[in-house]
Parts: structure tokens; sequence; C-alpha cells
């Protein structure tokens, strides 16, 4: 067991052009924005993310960084379509493998179990075997016969999430609605790097939550860092619930005044021009 907490800064430095990056949280909902905005600071480029997509994909969509988009949506949830994508995507900029729900889930468990991929009912009949066509299927050896898509592993060279709370060690706490999938990410990538509001003793993880919000085991981390307000825009209840206002200030600012505003200066800077933003605004 040892200390691995870091800075976002030192995550980032461990990543590099050309990785297969997947990005924890659902739409926008607990993404590691603060990750995700110290990523945006870097030169790292050409990636291809795995994500089940919010203002994560929009960002590094409308910043040149991705290369292909593996995801079954991308929303801002209240925005039903994220607008800094849809442009992206309406230009040729992104190349997109779009699979559903359950198909996404069953390949980053086929990663998180090292295996090359994972038989499942979603898919057949529908139009993601076109859309796709390198999906294959497979036939059951059993006496059923039935056939089903083999979803392949979505095996990641690095993963990022948000989780409520942290120990020093990389366990992770949830303690909203939804765990989401950011265990399977961090199971299905060679490293994981887990942002928190908070760092706490470990003890303290289970005080006042059952053990079973302890949603991502230290085993699977490689880097923890706190980032109090670290998923802002998106939410993270109860912590604090989705900026409603400032979303939509993103979604209907041109990205260059955007990113010149808030995104030019380390994770202080932009949190106090979103508070600079709010006052302008009362």
């Amino acid at each position: 067991m040892s200390d691995k907490t870091m800075t976002a800064e030192q995550v980032v430095s461990r990543l590099e052009s050309g990785m297969t990056l997947g990005i924890g949280g659902w739409g926008s909902r607990r993404k590691p924005m603060a990750l995700v905005r110290a990523l945006l600071r870097s030169d790292v480029s050409d990636l291809t993310v795995v994500s089940y997509g919010g203002p994560d994909i929009g960002m590094l969509a409308a910043a040149g960084r991705l290369r292909k988009l593996v995801t079954a949506f991308v929303t801002l949830d209240s925005i039903p379509l994220e607008p800094h994508y849809r442009a992206a995507r309406e230009r040729g900029a992104v190349e997109l493998m779009e699979i559903d729900e359950a198909m996404f889930m069953w390949g980053l468990r086929a990663a998180a179990n090292r295996l090359p991929f994972l038989p499942v009912r979603a898919g057949i009949g529908s139009c993601v075997m076109r859309v796709n066509p390198g999906l294959k299927t497979v036939t059951s050896p059993y006496e059923d016969g039935e056939t089903f898509v083999a979803v392949p592993a979505l095996r990641l060279d690095a993963a990022l999430v948000h989780v409520h709370r942290a120990d020093r060690l990389g366990n992770g706490q949830y303690l909203g609605p939804d765990p989401y999938f950011d265990d399977l990410f961090c199971e299905a990538a060679d490293a994981a790097y887990v942002s928190c509001e908070r760092i706490v003793d470990t003890a303290e993880l289970t005080k006042e939550a059952a053990p079973q919000t302890l949603l991502v085991k230290r085993h699977t981390v490689t880097g923890v860092v706190e980032a109090p307000n670290g998923a802002h825009f998106t939410s993270c209840a109860p912590d604090h619930g989705r900026d409603e206002a400032f979303q939509k200030q993103y979604a209907s600012m041109p990205w260059p005044q955007f990113a010149a505003r808030f995104l030019d200066g380390d994770e202080q800077a932009y949190q106090s021009a979103v508070q600079t933003w709010h006052k302008e605004q009362a």
C-alpha cells in the first residue's frame, strides 16, 4: 500500500497522444471535468475516447483533441444533444463507433475480465450492426444454437473518473443516486486516475456510508487527485447539483470564446472565472 495522491497536471503528464482514454460518469453527471480541463491545457491529442458522453466529449472535440469516439450517446441531459460535439461531427472531424448502452457496458466488462469479447443479445436485428460493419456475431456451442453479437473488449490505455470521496490508497466512494460504470472503466484500463471531491482517511469512508459505496478498489487505481467541485459544471449529487445556468452558457458560447475565458489558466483560475461569471449574471 502506498500514497497515490497526485495533481491533475501530474496525471496528464502520464497521458500521451494517440492513447485510448476512458472517461467515466454519464452524460452531464459526475464527469471528471477537472482532469478533462487539465488535459485540454496540455498538448495531448489524437485521442480515441470511450465514454457515455457529455461535456467531456464536447470540449475535447471542440479543441481538436478527439480522433475517434466510442459511445452510446453524447448529451448534456437537460440539453439533449451536446452542441460542440454535434458541430465536430457535422464537419466530419470525429470518427464514431456508436453502440447500444448495454453493448458498451459489456465491452467494458470484457476488457475488465481480459476477454477479447462477450456475447450479448443487444444489437441483433437493429441498425447497430449496419453502422458498425466490423461487429461480428457468434453462435452458441450449446443446444440452443442462438446467435449473439460478439461485443469486442473496450480496452483502455488510461481511465479518468470522478467520485465523491477517496482515500490516499485509491479506494473511491460514490454517494450519489447511481454508480454509473466508473469501476468498470478503472478495471478495463492499464492505468486509472480518480479525482474526488475530498480525500479522507480510509476509516472515514464507512463511518456514514455502507461498504457497498466503495465503488472503486485501490488495486485498480494508479493515482488520486483531490478536486473540490471537480465535476463542475456537471452534477455530483449530493455534494452539488448541475450548474444549469453555466451549462447553458457553455452550450451557447462559441468555443474559442469559452476556452479563452474559462480555460486559460489552472483549475483555481477556472473556478474563480466561474464565480465571476455568476456574479455578473446576478
